[in-house]
């Protein structure tokens, strides 16, 4: 059994669900793996972030890959 664990980091965080599922799409389409963490306010939803993570091993290709597709909101 392993005890290897990902570290995660955030690449990309909107206010816009479908534009952070967007970004998983294309990110998951070359091969990265990711996730979504919805930090926004259940009642709410124009308060807090879509975040996307990704492993580490993977930030600069995911950061790559993105920037000039997507425009963060931050």
């Amino acid at each position: 059994m392993s005890n290897h664990q990902t570290s995660w980091v955030c690449v990309f965080k909107t206010n816009r669900h479908f534009e952070a599922e967007a970004a998983k799409g294309h990110l998951e389409a070359e091969g990265i793996p990711c996730v979504l963490l919805n930090k926004q306010d259940s009642s709410y939803m124009a308060f807090g972030y879509v975040e996307l993570h990704v492993p580490l091993d993977n930030k600069q290709q995911a950061e790559l890959l993105l920037k000039d597709n997507f425009k963060e909101e931050l």
